[in-house]
């Protein structure tokens, strides 16, 4: 079983614009996302090729690709970036027979690694849903220190909700 993460290339944005898409209402729900705040995929993706053309520095979002056996099972997004300070991460295994298996913690400490060395930030957080139990096992497990739960919208696609606010530092 060979895991690997690597930048999302411009020809695989579809995996995250469908991934939401596709999702049902309760899946989002536990997310914690807004189902009325999605994109509509066109939009979207002529969204994320534009990033694709702005130097890391300038970027508003950086997205990471997940890959089990070279077959893509899920993506990390990261966005809130003040290059060489600080972004926020988000985490998403789009396979559902791949979830709860414990991939999602090696995924999440090699993509640590991409987001410090590519943002050249000294601190990366994440925010998810205070009642999704997967995410916030799946930081804890791959080093991230809490910090606090708190009620706030953490990304646009996202209703207010009570979140873990999770960091780890470098």
């Amino acid at each position: 079983m060979a895991l690997a993460v690597r930048q999302m290339g411009i020809s695989e944005v579809d995996i995250m614009i469908d991934y939401f898409h596709g999702s049902s209402p309760e899946h989002l729900e536990m997310l914690g996302v807004d189902p009325t705040r999605l994109p509509a995929p066109g939009a979207w993706r002529e969204r994320l090729h534009r990033q694709f053309s702005f130097p890391m520095n300038e970027r508003e979002f950086l997205v990471l690709i997940w890959l089990l056996d070279e077959a893509a099972i899920g993506f990390s997004s990261c966005d809130k970036i003040k290059y060489g300070e600080r972004a926020n991460m988000h985490l998403h295994i789009v396979r559902p027979d791949k979830r709860h298996e414990g991939l999602g913690t090696e995924f999440v400490r090699r993509s640590v690694d991409i987001y410090f060395d590519l943002l050249r930030i000294k601190a990366l957080y994440c925010e998810p849903n205070a009642l999704n139990v997967a995410p916030n096992r799946t930081l804890q497990r791959a080093g991230f220190k809490y910090v606090k739960t708190h009620w706030t919208v953490p990304a646009a696609l996202n209703y207010h909700q009570a979140v873990t606010r999770w960091v780890i530092e470098r």
